[in-house]
C-alpha cells in the first residue's frame, strides 16, 4: 500500500478516524467493529491508562481519574468563563499551570490538555495502523470552525505528542462540505449547521467543481449536547431536593451518575419521545435509608427545557448568513454535523428556519472524519484536483495605547492571508516595543483574546514617532498566525508565533512526546467489551 494519511475528526464527546481506500473514503472501526470512540481516558492504578469506549465506562467507577469533554478546555486560560464552569462540574481536578494555562490532575500526576487529547489521537492512531496493516504517521485533524489561534496550535501539539505529522488542521464544517461534494457534481450555496458535544458552528460554503470555497463561518465554542445533558442533569437534581432536602450535585459521585443518566435520557427521547430515569441507590438519607431516583420524561419537557439553547444556534446562524451576504433563500442544501443533530427538535427548527429538509444519506457522526480523510489524500497525492479556500473565524488585532485594539485582519477573510501595519514609538528614547495580539470582534482588548505578545527591540533610538516599524501578520492555511516584525530603516527583523495558552514550550512538546511513547495504553482484551 502506497503511503497513507488518514482523517481524524477529534470531538468533545466522540473521536473517528477514515482514511481514502481504493479511492473511497471509509471510516476505520475498532477491532469491535465500533465506528466512533468516545473521547475520554481513564487513568488506572496499575499506571496502565483506558482511552475510548472502555474509558468511558469508569466515568462512575473512577470518576475523579477518568477526563472527559477535554476539548471544551484546550487551548483556554485558567481564568476564562469556561473553565470556571468546567471546575465546578467536572469531577476530575483542574488546576491552573504556568502562564494562565489549564492543566489536570489524575493519579499524582498533572497532564496539559494536548497531553490528554494525544493519548485519544493514540487510540486512534492504533485502531487505523491495526486495521489498515501499516504504521500511520501523517492526519489531518479537524477544529471547530470558530477555534482561536491557541485552541488551534494546542490542537496541533496533541497531534505532534502522539506521534502524528499533522499535515493540516482543518475546520470541521468545511470538512463535512468536503464529504458531501465528493463524487457529487455539484454547483451549490450549502450551510453546514454543525452541532457536536460541546461546541458549535455553522459555514456557508459554496462548491463548484473540485472547488470548495467557505464564504463565511461563525460559532460558539462553548454550546453542544453536553449543554443538553445539564438540563436534564439539574432538572433531575431540582426534584430530588425538592422530594429529600438532598442535592445530588454536592457529591461528585452522585452527579457522574445524574450525568450519565441525563445523557441516556436525551438520546432515548430524541428516539421514542419519553424517557424512563432509574439511578437505584444513587445515594443515601441522614438515617441511612437508601435512595433512588426515578422519573419520566416527555419530549415536551424536554425540549422546553432545552429550546434556549436551540435558539442561540440561530443567532449565530444568522450572523454566518449575514457575513456571507446571503438569506436562507440563496442557500441550496443544509448537512447536519454532530450527534445532537439527530434530535428531533434540532432537526426540525433546522428545518423550519431555512424552510427546506436537512440532507438525507449524511451521517452526522461520520461525515467530518470522511472529509479530513479526503483532504489528507488529496495533500498526499497531487494528481487530485481539490481546491479549498477556507477563511479566519475571527478578527486578528493588535493592542494600542489606553487599553484598545486595532484591527488588522477582518474575520472571514480568506486565508492564508499575510497583512503588514506600520507603528511608531510612543516615547522618546524608546528601546524597545511590546507588540500584543489579539483575536476577537471587539476594540477594547479586555473583550478580546490576548493569543500572546513579544517585545522587539534593537532599533535606532530617537524621537517620539520618529522610528517606524513595520509589523506584519500571516494567517496559514491551518489558521494559525505567525507575526514579523521589521525596523523600515536598519531592515532588521524579528518573528514569532505567538506563544499559546496552553503553556508548551518545544522542550514541554520534546517531553510529552517522550513519555507518551512510554505510555501504556491498557490491552482491551483484557477489559468487557463495550456495549454494541
Amino acid at each position: 500500500m502506497s503511503e497513507i494519511a488518514v482523517g481524524i475528526d477529534l470531538g468533545t464527546s466522540y473521536s473517528c478516524v477514515s482514511a481514502v481506500i481504493d479511492g473511497q473514503p471509509t471510516v476505520i472501526p475498532n477491532e469491535w467493529g465500533e465506528l466512533t470512540h468516545a473521547s475520554c481516558v481513564s487513568f488506572l492504578e496499575d499506571g496502565s491508562v483506558l482511552v475510548g469506549n472502555a474509558a468511558k465506562k469508569n466515568i462512575i467507577t473512577n470518576a475523579e481519574n477518568t477526563v472527559y469533554s477535554a476539548k471544551r478546555l484546550i487551548g483556554r486560560f485558567f481564568f476564562s468563563d469556561e473553565v470556571k464552569k468546567a471546575t465546578t462540574v467536572m469531577p476530575y481536578t483542574i488546576v491552573e499551570g504556568p502562564n494562565n494555562s489549564v492543566r489536570i490532575q489524575a493519579r499524582g500526576k498533572t497532564f496539559s490538555l494536548p497531553e490528554i487529547s494525544a493519548l485519544v489521537l493514540k487510540e486512534l492512531k492504533a485502531i487505523a495502523e491495526s486495521y489498515l496493516g501499516v504504521p500511520v504517521t501523517k492526519a489531518v485533524v479537524t477544529v471547530p470552525a470558530y477555534f482561536n489561534d491557541n485552541q488551534r496550535q494546542a490542537t496541533k501539539d496533541a497531534g505532534r505528542i502522539a506521534g502524528l505529522d499533522i499535515l493540516r488542521i482543518l475546520n470541521e464544517p468545511t470538512a463535512a462540505a468536503l464529504a458531501y461534494g465528493f463524487g457529487r457534481d455539484v454547483n451549490q450555496r450549502v450551510a453546514v449547521y454543525d452541532l457536536g458535544g460541546g461546541t458549535f458552528d455553522v459555514s456557508v460554503l459554496e462548491i463548484g467543481k473540485d472547488v470548495f470555497e467557505v464564504l463565511s463561518t461563525a460559532g460558539d465554542t462553548y454550546l453542544g449536547g453536553d449543554d443538553f445533558d445539564d438540563r436534564i442533569m439539574n432538572w433531575l437534581a431540582e426534584d430530588f431536593l425538592a422530594r429529600h432536602k438532598l442535592d445530588l450535585r454536592q457529591n461528585r459521585f452522585c452527579l457522574q451518575m445524574l450525568k450519565e443518566a441525563s445523557e441516556k435520557a436525551k438520546i432515548e427521547c430524541g428516539q421514542n419521545g419519553e424517557a424512563e430515569i432509574l439511578c437505584p441507590g444513587i445515594c443515601q438519607d441522614v438515617n441511612g435509608r437508601v435512595l433512588d431516583l426515578q422519573m419520566h420524561l416527555t419530549s415536551d419537557q424536554f425540549n422546553r427545557m432545552v429550546m434556549d439553547l436551540v435558539q442561540g444556534t440561530f443567532k449565530v446562524t444568522d450572523e454566518a448568513l449575514q457575513s456571507a451576504r446571503m438569506t436562507v433563500n440563496d442557500v441550496d442544501a443544509v448537512i447536519l454535523v454532530g450527534g445532537p443533530t439527530r434530535l428531533p427538535i434540532v432537526r426540525n427548527s433546522v428545518k423550519h428556519y431555512f424552510q427546506k429538509d436537512p440532507m438525507e444519506g449524511v451521517d452526522p457522526d461520520q461525515v467530518v472524519s470522511l472529509g479530513a480523510a479526503l483532504q489528507a489524500h488529496a495533500l498526499l497525492d497531487k494528481a487530485t484536483e481539490t481546491f479549498l479556500v477556507d477563511v479566519t473565524p475571527l478578527s486578528l488585532r493588535i493592542g494600542t495605547v489606553g487599553g484598545f485594539t486595532e484591527k488588522i485582519i477582518e474575520k472571514n477573510t480568506p486565508i492564508p492571508i499575510e497583512k503588514s501595519k506600520t507603528f511608531t514609538t510612543s516615547r522618546d528614547g524608546q528601546d524597545k516595543v511590546k507588540i500584543r495580539v489579539y483575536q476577537g470582534e471587539s476594540n477594547r482588548a479586555d473583550e478580546c483574546e490576548l493569543l500572546g505578545e513579544f517585545e522587539f527591540g534593537g532599533f535606532r533610538i530617537g524621537y517620539r514617532g520618529d522610528v517606524k516599524i513595520d509589523v506584519t501578520f500571516e494567517i496559514d492555511s491551518n489558521g494559525i498566525v505567525n507575526v514579523q516584525a521589521a525596523d523600515q530603516e536598519t531592515g532588521q527583523k524579528t518573528s514569532t508565533t505567538i506563544s499559546l495558552s496552553s503553556g508548551l514550550s518545544e522542550t514541554d512538546i520534546q517531553k510529552s512526546m517522550q513519555s507518551n511513547r512510554s505510555t501504556q495504553l491498557a490491552n482491551h482484551r483484557d477489559l468487557p467489551v463495550p456495549a454494541r
